[in-house]
């Protein structure tokens, strides 16, 4: 290594930058960015990176997954050359600044993904390594290697205990993730206090069992930082550095305290550390030019080498690499051959058929299921398993699933789908809630979507996901009625950077005429039967629209003018304007919704809903149906109620209006 006096100065501006953030903003955890200094030092002198473009696709992966540790992580940026200047370093955790709370994707040039939730970062990190594997499958030859960068990850005490990090790294292990690097700062610090109050599994076996390969270090000593780094290149497994270091490393007093790991250190404490440091205690924000100098070489060593893959890419690569590198990077949904659906189905099956379809068209889209492939209809046919083909076989790790998928997405040439039974999205929704934050393109297909599982009963059948999904902001949930809304569905979602979910039916769907009197899937809702003089408005989603087209016959019949609005998309239509909206519910009329869930969200529009207020029960699917008061019959019986109308039982024959 290279003097360590200097390699020490780095470090410390790196904690008294830390310490000088918190301290500003009197908000926020300095103890693991001072303890992580040292080794983020180092780390600096091995990934390749470039500053000038954050984007360069062949860029080694850095993730944070301790997002609290995020004065360590805008520190590192501004001083290799990231655009983060020390005005917006002075600014942490300030409205509208570059530098919140926890990193965010997006806002903050060179964060990778947003991190704050323990335990997604490391399994994101999983997702990156996992997605440059199946991007080097697909575009390296042997004389033109286009990817053959790394994936980093810095992850502490919290990451390991949450459970997500054991999904997703007994996959990487499963599946050999050599390309992955895990630094796990071992201070034994939660905020209670030592780890030793709850925790005592020994990580290095239990690593060892995932297949990973496994060392230890002193995390404050260059050496054996950077001799294990260099190891860390020529492994052929995953590997884990578990780094023994001090919470708060160089601080006076607070060294090693647990009370420094999420508030600010105070300005005594700061100033006798920095003193004792030989740094200017009165100085803060302060970054003297050897130090800067010497971070800085990343600027020339990225520039270096992101002109080199250009080279590569401009003049190295085959006329059918090229080609499959601008498919991967702009897909041509235009392509696309989509099915088209006459007969009745089930929404699991039209959606089978369409994410087939996609797949053949697009290469970048690809994706899995938590072990419930034949049942999700995810499968792609014929196409091959990662990592040499797009499809993933996840296991039984739904949560990991959404961190993956989730990587997969922000990594540059790819669109995935995770798929997994509607009730499981719950094990998701950390996950899926980051995704809607970074406005990911990325994608849910969720079967078997209420009381219609039925014999599987209540433990499997979903209430109250719809109402929880459609609350998330920046997310669509399509609820499609037949095949026809599915594939405009699937239209609509690919035309937007958003994520969304394809909730789907388990049983069959009458197939319905498309004779929309105004608007479309696209619309979120749209009118689709209108009668003269209505007086009652029925909305409906997925498998209850056709009983409202059952309804509003029966009640037409009676007297009762009726119009069917179909919404697949809750999300979508509340963005629609008021005009848009008028015209598909006339204000003038009663409105109904008819749904197999809890939907409280309708009242929004609604002025009753119709739908489920308990959880199910086990039995079959119609059965349940016909309990739960989710019949044409009944349905038609309680809007009658409503409207102090004689109700006329029906004839048993199915309505032909």
């Amino acid at each position: 290594m290279e003097n360590k006096k200097i390699l020490k100065k780095q470090a410390d501006t790196i904690r008294f930058l830390a310490a000088d953030m918190v301290q500003r903003a009197n908000s926020g955890h300095p103890g693991a960015p001072m303890g992580l200094a040292d080794i983020v030092t180092v780390l600096a002198r091995h990934i390749t990176h470039n500053p000038k473009n954050p984007k360069w696709l062949n860029r080694d992966r850095l993730i944070f997954s301790g997002g609290h540790a995020s004065a360590l992580v805008y520190s590192f940026l501004h001083l290799c050359g990231y655009d983060l200047s020390i005005e917006d370093l002075q600014n942490f955790r300030q409205l509208g600044s570059k530098t919140p709370g926890h990193p965010e994707y997006g806002d903050v040039p060179g964060v990778e993904v947003t991190t704050g939730p323990l335990g997604q970062g490391i399994s994101n990190a999983v997702g990156f390594a996992m997605a440059a594997k199946y991007a080097a499958t697909l575009l390296n030859k042997p004389k033109a290697e286009v990817i053959t960068h790394k994936v980093y990850c810095l992850c502490g005490d919290g990451d390991l205990q949450e459970g997500i990090s054991y999904e997703a790294c007994s996959l990487a292990g499963h599946l050999g993730l050599d390309n992955l690097v895990v630094i796990y700062d071992s201070n034994a610090i939660t905020i209670e206090g030592d780890t030793s109050i709850a925790w005592s599994e020994d990580v290095k076996r239990r690593f060892e069992a995932q297949g990973w390969e496994v060392s230890r270090i002193d995390g404050h000593d260059f050496d054996e930082i950077n001799e294990v780094l260099e190891q860390s290149k020529e492994q052929t497994k995953p590997y884990l550095i578990i780094a023994d270091t001090t919470i708060a490393k160089g601080a006076c007093e607070m060294e090693g305290s647990h009370h420094a790991h999420g508030a600010p250190l105070g300005c005594e404490e700061i100033k006798n550390s920095k003193m004792k440091a030989g740094f200017d205690p009165e100085k803060s924000f302060s970054v003297d030019d050897d130090v800067r100098a010497r971070f800085n070489c990343a600027l020339e060593k990225g520039d270096l080498a992101e002109a080199g893959w250009n080279a590569l890419v401009k003049n190295g690569l085959s006329a059918e690499q090229k080609a499959l590198l601008e498919a991967l990077l702009n897909p041509d949904f235009s392509k696309i051959e989509w099915p088209t659906f006459e007969s009745d189905v089930a929404t699991r099956d039209s959606n089978g058929k369409i994410i087939n379809a996609i797949a053949k068209a697009i290469p970048s889209f690809l994706g899995g299921s938590a072990d419930l492939g034949p049942s999700n209809k995810s499968e792609l046919n014929g196409m091959g398993d990662f990592p040499f083909g797009p499809n993933i076989h996840f296991g039984i790790r739904e949560h990991a699933m959404g961190a993956i998928i989730n990587a997969f997405a922000l990594y540059g040439l790819f669109i995935p789908y995770g798929a997994t039974f509607f009730i499981f999205s719950d094990y998701m929704k950390p996950s899926v809630r980051l995704a809607a934050l970074m406005k990911l393109k990325n994608f849910y297909i969720w079967t078997h979507d209420s009381i219609g599982v039925g014999e599987d009963g209540p433990t499997h059948q979903p209430i109250e996901q719809l109402s929880q999904f459609r609350a998330l902001p920046n997310f669509y949930v399509y609820r499609p009625c037949d095949g026809r809304e599915n594939v405009k569905a699937w239209q609509k979602a690919l035309s937007m950077q958003a994520p969304a979910a394809f909730v789907c039916s388990r049983q069959k769907l009458k197939a319905l005429k498309d004779d929309r009197v105004h608007g479309d899937v696209e619309n979120g809702g749209y009118l689709l039967t209108k009668r003269d003089n209505a007086t009652v408005t029925l909305l409906a989603s997925g498998s209850e629209v056709y009983m409202a087209l059952e309804v509003g016959c029966r009640l037409s019949k009676m007297g009762v003018a009726t119009n069917i609005v179909s919404v697949p998309c809750f999300d979508l239509f509340v963005e629609q304007e008021k005009s848009y909206i008028d015209t598909v519910i006339d204000p003038k009329t009663k409105v109904f919704a008819i749904e197999a869930s809890a939907g409280n969200e309708w009242y929004r529009f609604a002025d009753e809903v119709i739908g489920m207020k308990r959880f199910g029960a086990s039995a079959p699917a119609d059965l349940l149906f016909k309990k739960f008061g989710l019949t044409s019959d009944a349905v038609t019986e309680k809007v009658c109620a409503a409207l102090g109308v004689t109700y006329q039982a029906s004839s048993g024959t199915s309505c032909k209006c």
